[in-house]
């Protein structure tokens, strides 16, 4: 059995926000005391387990209950769904990335920005011995493996669209 501040302690979480999730039917404890103070059991323990799990992979409440009492298994489409949120973000903030790297080029302060471009990255193959032909052979095989890893990892260096599908096209009609 557990009191509502030795869950609150254990998940680093407000006693409130367990009041909260409470009124939402998310988490409800199984009993009361004496006292009417809310008595956490184990299972209750498990769900919350479940909840902090999902909560620090960014899965809104909603989904979280959605996920906890469906007889179904909807765990599979709700962690995809966000999936594809948490992409959209990191594009566009890497989308804001390069922008603010651009702007602050040729200023006193581009000494301390910390980028890894597309420069630095051919830089470090090429002196690890790659030659062109094994760079387009690095690209063919990460296209074949993960496409959208693919995508990502040109996304990240910095790379624009239209260079980014240049490289893809030629890596899958080889």
């Amino acid at each position: 059995m557990y009191t509502i501040g030795q869950i609150s302690k254990k998940y680093n979480i407000s006693r409130s926000t367990l009041i909260y999730y409470d009124k939402i039917g998310l988490l409800s404890p199984s009993e009361r005391s004496f006292a009417n103070y809310r008595i956490y059991t184990d299972a209750d323990n498990l769900r919350m387990e479940k909840i902090d799990t999902y909560k620090k992979a960014g899965v809104p409440l909603k989904d979280i209950g959605m996920i906890l009492d469906s007889k179904n298994n909807i765990m599979v489409p709700a962690l995809e769904k966000r999936l594809v949120v948490l992409n959209k973000e990191i594009s566009n903030l890497r989308g804001q990335q390069r922008k603010i790297t651009d702007m602050l080029k040729n200023t006193s302060s581009s000494a301390k920005i910390n980028t890894f471009d597309k420069k630095s990255w051919i830089k470090i193959l090429k002196a690890s011995g790659m030659s062109d032909k094994d760079l387009n052979k690095w690209h063919v095989e990460f296209e074949k493996v993960s496409p959208e890893a693919h995508q990502d990892f040109l996304e990240s260096l910095g790379m624009n669209n239209k260079e980014i599908k240049k490289i893809r096209k030629e890596s899958i009609d080889k």
